[in-house]
């Protein structure tokens, strides 16, 4: 499916930035990192006054939020059909209509996030399409089970067809 782009959209950044490989955790580099509390209290109180996108470039830039957002269902009571209606939203999240008018095909959004067991289901209604799925895994919510049962957990979700996996860290690993 070719995606047509309209000049506004031109303005916006059109670089494909490279895969990030990842890198091996350095807890004395994240130790070594200072903050000015007071500078980004002060910064953030300049951010409701601040102007906001505008017209034809406001459009421009709505529309790649969407490309950037991932569509979620973390319900206990997920099914594959609700699942199913999610990733045609994912396919098609603005009206053809709409789209038409601004000069854009082809906008879907970032990717379709799920439990573990509803990624079969995923996988195949998003066949066809460049959306990915992604995956709550390590023991979503609270990423509290065992190590070895996070990482296996991943392994499985990744074999179930998972692209992306949205991982969970204790609240106590943070927040020290």
């Amino acid at each position: 499916m070719q995606t047509m782009i309209d000049p506004v959209s031109l303005q916006l950044p059109q670089t494909v930035e490279p895969r990030n490989p990842g890198q091996d955790f350095d807890a004395d580099w994240l130790r070594s990192l200072q903050a000015n509390t007071s500078a980004i209290e002060r910064r953030a109180k300049t951010l409701p006054g601040r102007r906001s996108v505008k017209k034809d470039h406001q459009a421009a830039w709505l529309l790649k939020a969407i490309a950037c957002i991932d569509l979620t269902t973390l319900s206990g009571d997920d099914t594959v059909g609700r699942v199913g209606r999610l990733c045609a939203k994912a396919r098609q999240p603005v009206r053809a209509d709409l789209l038409e008018q601004l000069g854009m095909t082809g906008l879907t959004t970032g990717a379709v996030c799920v439990y573990h067991d509803m990624i079969p289901a995923a996988v195949i209604a998003l066949q066809g399409t460049n959306i990915p799925v992604a995956a709550v895994s390590t023991g979503f919510p609270a990423g509290l089970s065992p190590l070895h049962l996070r990482i296996e957990e991943i392994r499985e979700s990744v074999k179930a067809g998972a692209e992306e996996i949205d991982i969970v860290i204790s609240r106590r690993h943070a927040l020290t």
